[in-house]
């Protein structure tokens, strides 16, 4: 009776909350109904007036920018637990015209996912629900669920195998469904390359709410959701992807220098040498604020696919200047390495990774670059001094060389490979006060203006995982492609054209749209472009 009674009062609710000229939104739910008549719809459709709404909205928002009052939330939130719930709510969205934003972990550095700029009416699709892990360590594969965190599926590989692991990010509680449509860098991206380069098969719902596997899409559409960005193809459910072979002991190190240290020439040390290091060393740099010393200093980072003899030994020939020494290093297994590289340290045991909720929420905005070239010495030291501020702003550099060299800038959308030396994410967050945003902001547009010269050019290149509304975007409804140009080119580059032609395809009515999603072009017009 209780459930009988919360059906028909989200049913008025809904009536009422949704009601306009468009009279069609009032058999939305009768729709998802008959499509699938033995889901509980209470559980699967939540409305502005649900108690459970805003907690359900607010659970994996990571920026507490998006978390304010003045964000548009979604008219509903659905919530599926089956592939057939996702089935139905494309169909009776897209019979509906109501605009659908589908969210996996939350981490989208603009909300994307979520809420919208343009868009006053629109549902989310929240993939929570849907984390499914299946793992064959005898053929190294696994089928791994879109909602499912990273934290959940590094876990998961290591309770069937010492020895296997897959090459993604370092944050436990983004998912794969962001991460994978995008590119995947990490750790272990130099010797193995991409999450995208070791994907396999994917199963997707697109537009008209079909089941696609790799077979069934075509490998254009195949090449386009590896990489491509989120929410512009389709539904990615769920993936199948190659696992790894790494050694049952891997090494670390983590070294903070001072400026009296020498930090500004380990830097140009570091820029003219790791890249071009063995694909078995990762040594990744970020340059932060140390709030006890009060100055800037540069964090060099450590992975090795061996024990600490081994990483030792090279970095004494490849790069002396670091002063590394036996204390320095430390040895684990891969489990334990992704523990230490989320921030943990020692202080937590391996089921840290699967709170979903471990990551702390923070007011932040974030600009990605990728350079080609080398920063002259003179240019670091700025770098330094425009961290004499008591904020929170970091530039996170990242490693690249090794077998990303090998992979042709062609076999997938991400393109940023050879000859790229490292990319940088610079990121401000601040504390939880609406007043100080600007400042904060406009340290991040300083930072992001004064690199302009030394960054790659022609155009500036940007990664799509680090999402940036200020490189442009779509207006609502906006399908143009020459004006999408403006920032898709800068996340694809050559490949961006490749892009829109597949949506253009597969979506050509242009259903899954954002701000920055691919906008379909037709091979009749590309000619023209």
């Amino acid at each position: 009776m209780e459930s009988v009674r919360k059906n028909l009062l989200l049913f008025l609710c809904f009536c009422l909350f949704l009601a306009s000229p468009i009279q069609s939104y009032n058999t939305f739910l009768d729709c998802l109904l008959h499509q699938v008549p033995n889901s509980n719809i209470s559980q699967l459709v939540y409305t502005q007036n649900d108690p459970s709404f805003t907690t359900l909205l607010d659970s994996s928002i990571q920026n507490l920018m998006f978390m304010s009052p003045n964000t548009t939330k979604p008219l509903l939130i659905l919530e599926p637990t089956i592939i057939q719930e996702v089935q139905a709510s494309v169909i009776c969205c897209k019979n509906h015209s109501l605009a659908l934003r589908v969210r996996s972990g939350g981490h989208d550095y603009e909300g994307l996912s979520y809420r919208s700029i343009s868009a006053t009416r629109f549902v989310m699709m929240d993939l929570a629900s849907l984390r499914d892990i299946h793992i064959d360590p005898y053929q190294q594969i696994a089928w791994v669920q879109s909602g499912t965190t990273l934290g959940e599926f590094y876990y998961a590989i290591s309770q069937k195998s010492g020895t296997l692991a897959f090459p993604g990010g370092t944050c436990p509680t983004v998912c794969v469904g962001g991460l994978f449509s995008g590119g995947g860098l990490g750790i272990m991206t130099r010797k193995f390359g991409l999450s995208v380069d070791n994907i396999i098969d994917a199963e997707l719902i697109d537009s008209n709410g079909r089941v696609l596997n790799r077979e069934a899409m075509g490998e254009d559409l195949f090449w386009a959701i590896r990489g491509g960005g989120g929410g512009s193809f389709g539904i990615v459910i769920s993936w199948k992807v190659r696992l790894v072979e790494v050694p049952r002991i891997v090494s670390v190190f983590t070294v903070s220098k001072t400026l009296k240290e020498e930090a500004i020439s380990l830097v140009d040390k570091w820029q003219r040498s790791a890249p071009n290091f063995s694909v078995d060393v990762l040594l990744k740099l970020s340059i932060e604020p140390d709030r006890n010393k009060g100055e800037p200093v540069a964090v060099f980072k450590a992975f090795y696919h061996g024990r600490c003899s081994g990483l030792l030994a090279y970095m004494q020939v490849h790069f002396p200047e670091l002063g590394l020494k036996k204390d320095d290093c430390e040895e684990m297994s891969w489990i334990q390495s992704v523990v230490y590289f989320a921030g943990y340290g020692h202080a937590k045991p391996e089921t840290v990774l699967l709170d979903r909720r471990s990551e702390p929420k923070k007011n932040r905005k974030a600009a990605s670059d990728f350079f080609t070239d080398l920063v002259p010495y003179k240019i670091w030291k700025e770098i330094f001094n425009k961290f004499h501020y008591k904020g929170e702003g970091v530039m996170h550099f990242e490693t690249l060389g090794g077998y990303m060299n090998t992979i042709a800038e062609s076999a997938t959308p991400f393109l940023h490979r050879k000859g790229v030396l490292y990319s940088i994410n610079s990121i401000v967050s601040w504390p939880a006060n609406a007043d100080v945003a600007e400042k904060y902001i406009g340290w991040l547009k300083m930072i992001h203006s004064f690199l302009t010269p030394y960054v790659s050019k022609n155009p500036r290149r940007a990664y799509v995982n680090f999402r940036d509304l200020e490189l442009g975007m779509n207006e609502e409804g906006n399908a143009n492609y020459e004006n999408a140009r403006t920032w898709g080119e800068k996340y694809f580059m050559g490949n961006f054209k490749g892009l829109a032609l597949v949506k253009g395809k597969v979506d050509p009515e242009n259903f899954f749209w954002h701000e920055q999603s691919i906008p379909p072009l037709f091979a009749g017009l590309a000619a023209d472009s």
